[in-house]
C-alpha cells in the first residue's frame, strides 16, 4: 500500500498566503484606505510644514518614518484585529478548523500576508515621497540592514498583537469601533503626527510603552541624518531599547494569542 507523503505545515502556510492575499486584494475599500492612507498624510504634512525641523532634516523626511510606522501597524495590527473578527463572526474559523489543515498553516498566512503589504504598502510610500516631495532614501548597508529589524520586528509585533487582539471583539459589527480608536491614539501620541519631544511628559510617558512610538523612532534612526539622534527623547536613538520593547511585544502577543484565541463566535458557547 502506497503512502501520500503529507505537505509541511510551510507548505500549507505558503498555499495560505497566496489565498490570504486574493482575498484581502479583493476588498477594494480596505485596499484602498491601508495603501493610500499614509501616502495621503504624508503628502498633506509635508505640504503643510514645508519648513525644516533641523538643518537638512524636511518636517517630510521626519515624517516619513512615521508614516512607515503607522502603514506597519496598520496592515498588522488594525488590519487582522478586524479582519480574523469578521472571520470568527461568519463562521469562516469554524470551517478551517473543521479542515485537516493544521491551525499553525493558517497564522502562517496571516503572516504572509501581513508582511507581503507590508513590503509593497512601504515600497510605494518611498516611491511616491521620493518623487513628489524629494525624499531622501538611505545610504549604505548597515542603514538598510538596520531598516530591515526594525521592519520585521515591527511587523511581527504588530502581527501577533493584532491576532490577540482580535479576542476583543465580540462580532464583526463591533470590531471597527474596538480597534480603530486605538490605533488612532497611538500614532497621536507615539510621534507619528507630531514630533515626540513637543508632546506633554506624560504623553510620552504613555505612548512609551506601547510598540508603536519605538517603531517610529526605529524609522527615524534610517531616514535621518545620525547627528539628529541628540533631539530624541532619550538623547539617542535607543536602538537596544528599540529591539526589547518590540520582541518583548512579540512575546506578549504571542502569549495572549495563545491564551485567548477563538475559532467559533462567542454566542456559540
Amino acid at each position: 500500500m502506497s503512502t501520500e507523503t503529507l505537505p509541511s505545515a510551510l507548505t500549507l502556510g505558503a498555499a495560505r498566503t497566496r489565498i490570504e492575499l486574493k482575498e484581502f486584494f479583493r476588498l477594494r475599500e480596505t485596499v484602498f484606505f491601508t495603501f493610500s492612507f499614509p501616502v495621503i498624510m504624508l503628502f498633506i504634512f509635508g505640504t503643510v510644514f514645508d519648513t525644516d525641523l533641523a538643518p537638512g532634516v524636511s518636517f517630510s523626511q521626519y515624517f516619513t518614518a512615521g508614516m512607515i510606522a503607522t502603514g506597519i501597524m496598520l496592515t498588522s495590527f488594525q488590519t487582522l484585529a478586524i479582519g480574523i473578527a469578521v472571520e470568527r463572526d461568519d463562521g469562516t474559523l469554524k470551517r478551517l478548523r473543521g479542515t485537516p489543515m493544521p491551525p499553525i498553516a493558517y497564522f502562517l498566512g496571516k503572516i504572509g500576508m501581513v508582511l507581503v503589504t507590508s513590503v509593497v504598502q512601504t515600497a510605494v510610500l518611498l516611491t511616491l515621497g521620493t518623487l513628489m516631495l524629494g525624499l531622501s532614501l538611505p545610504s549604505g548597508p548597515a542603514v538598510w540592514l538596520r531598516f530591515a529589524w526594525v521592519f520585521g520586528l515591527g511587523i511581527a509585533a504588530g502581527t501577533t498583537l493584532g491576532i490577540a487582539y482580535s479576542s476583543l471583539a465580540r462580532s464583526a459589527k463591533t470590531a471597527s469601533a474596538v480597534v480603530s480608536p486605538v490605533v488612532l491614539v497611538l500614532q497621536f501620541i507615539s510621534g507619528v503626527f507630531f514630533v515626540l519631544t513637543d508632546l506633554p511628559g506624560w504623553m510620552q510617558v504613555i505612548g512609551s510603552l506601547f510598540p508603536l512610538r519605538w517603531l517610529a523612532q526605529g524609522m527615524r534612526s534610517v531616514f535621518l541624518p545620525a547627528d539628529f539622534a541628540a533631539a530624541e527623547a532619550g538623547g539617542s536613538w535607543q536602538l537596544l531599547p528599540t529591539a526589547l520593547i518590540l520582541g518583548g511585544w512579540l512575546v506578549i502577543g504571542m502569549l495572549l494569542a495563545l491564551r485567548t484565541f477563538r475559532w467559533q463566535r462567542y454566542d456559540a458557547g
